[in-house]
């Protein structure tokens, strides 16, 4: 069967540094063709060379048979390649149909819109995503996962041939993923061919028909999926053993640090949350989507303080009513949007990296450009950040590296409690086994550790004790040794116990 894209022998580099060497890929009518790879294998790279954003130093591009010399975005798109991002290329406010519009009709200064025949195209399209939308919703008003189907839909009433999936899941709650998975085995029943990029290795094998595993740049094998087991394609990935996905080492509990009673705030629909975390201890906290997890952690943290209950620091009451004040008690917040709120991407590493504490790197008035270099450079060397240099702009960095900024960016401020909502999330297993390691050298320093996370395994593994959220609620806190899959879940989905509080 013809290839849709055939790649051969591309070659990438910026600046002098390689990011692809002679990669060979291809992708056929008819099947979902995954491509992983840790951050910085080389991915966004290939991709981007793929819809025309870039443009290879070297190798032959074919698409549908003809050599394509110079692929630009306006050409890739002619040829039925699209890309689908994590964030979606939408005009908020614009209505659906206007957005499905601008990949389905050509435009001309004369003509006159048929809004009718608008409305009846993008109704014809959304039914094939099996959305039930008025097409004269304004884009804003719909979830992540419309969004994604909508763009899809314009994709295909541009004639796509071949789909682009770009971490498509992972601002998805599991029903919309068991939706989008099921339009992707649709649309490779139709005949298009898919490109799915994902960290969820669990998506990969039940979704991909074959493995393309990038390392370093460059192509270390191809496989059939069901040829390959999950152990061999992280080994793949990494190129190295990885003993446990979550090696949590014993670490003996010290005082309380944090102690959350009746705690609750009206604005965030979060309710008598009462919790303890000690020292030298992973507090994992669980629950389904709109649960409140990240609710409360912005309410520890100060972003909308609590209006109800009491929290004790180290035995002592504290009122917190804003970040600033949180950082002053020690407390410190790693959010789970890292590119909106963890890291600022314009600015440098060693910038990040001390954006908490700028106030300690000024002297007179001006910034004390030595020292922001020095403990910029410790956390950078401490933490195995990849970047050129520590004047490197961070949104020119892999996803595990931002993170790695955004944890040292608030350890810079030495807290006593540091919260990490989904710290792993949107990365590959070679950094989320380093982000692990971290945790488990912060609890070993006597750190609270406050972890978010909506994987079962993560939390299962990284925890001392779980506390579960329902509903707003604390609904039970669970030792690591009574916590199995089946009690988390009862918890989130409404059971209730007794929340016990160790001190």
């Amino acid at each position: 069967m013809a290839a849709i894209v055939r790649i051969q022998g591309l070659d990438k580099s910026f600046g002098g540094v390689t990011a692809l060497s002679s990669v060979s890929f291809e992708v056929r009518p008819g099947e979902v063709h995954a491509l992983v790879g840790e951050n910085g294998a080389g991915k966004s790279t290939l991709i981007k060379i793929l819809s025309g954003a870039h443009r290879p130093d070297r190798g032959v591009l074919e698409v549908m048979g003809r050599r394509v010399e110079r692929l630009d975005p306006q050409l890739a798109r002619s040829l039925g390649i699209t890309v689908i991002y994590q964030q979606p290329a939408l005009l908020p406010d614009l209505s659906v149909a206007e957005n499905v519009a601008f990949g389905t009709e050509l435009g001309h200064p004369l003509r006159r819109v048929d809004w009718a025949d608008r409305r009846r195209r993008a109704s014809a399209l959304l039914g094939r995503m099996g959305l039930a939308i008025d097409p004269d919703t304004p884009v804003r008003q719909l979830s992540m996962s419309e969004k994604q189907l909508v763009e899809i839909a314009r994709a295909l009433g541009g004639e796509a041939r071949m789909l682009i999936l770009d971490e498509p899941t992972a601002s998805l709650s599991a029903p919309e993923v068991r939706r989008l998975l099921q339009i992707v085995r649709e649309l490779r029943g139709a005949g298009l061919g898919i490109v799915y990029v994902s960290h969820r290795l669990e998506e990969v094998f039940e979704i991909a028909d074959r493995v393309t595993v990038l390392r370093d740049g460059a192509v270390v094998a191809v496989r059939r999926a069901e040829e390959l087991g999950r152990p061999e394609l992280i080994r793949l990935m990494v190129g190295r053993e990885l003993s446990t996905g979550f090696p949590r080492r014993a670490v003996a509990r010290g005082d309380t640090v944090l102690d959350a009673r009746g705690v609750g705030c009206a604005a965030s629909g979060i309710a008598d949350a009462s919790f303890t975390v000690h020292a030298g201890e992973i507090l994992g906290l669980f629950g389904l989507v709109n649960s409140g997890r990240t609710e409360l952690a912005r309410i520890l943290f100060g972003i909308t303080p609590a209006d109800r209950g009491a929290l004790l620091l180290r035995g002592a009451p504290v009122r917190i009513g804003s970040p600033r004040q949180a950082v002053e008690h020690g407390i410190a917040y790693v959010p789970e949007d890292r590119r909106q709120h963890g890291v600022v991407p314009e600015m440098s590493v060693a910038a990040n990296v001390t954006l908490s504490i700028l106030r300690s790197m000024s002297r007179g008035g001006f910034l004390d450009v030595a020292r922001e270099k020095a403990i910029s450079r410790a956390h950078v060397d401490r933490f195995a950040v990849k970047t050129p240099s520590l004047a490197t702009e961070v949104g020119t960095l892999s996803g595990g590296n931002q993170q790695k900024v955004a944890l040292a960016r608030w350890l810079a401020t030495e807290p006593r409690v540091l919260i990490l909502d989904e710290p792993t999330q949107g990365i590959d297993v070679g950094a989320k086994a380093e982000v692990h390691a971290v945790m488990n050298e912060l609890a070993e320093r006597g750190l609270a550790l406050i972890l978010i996370s909506s994987e079962l395994p993560e939390i299962l593994g990284m925890s001392d004790r779980i506390a579960v959220m329902s509903e707003g609620r604390i609904a039970g806190v669970l030792d690591r040794a009574e916590a199995t899959p089946e009690s988390l879940l009862s918890l989130a989905l409404g059971a209730t116990r007794e929340v016990r509080h160790a001190v």
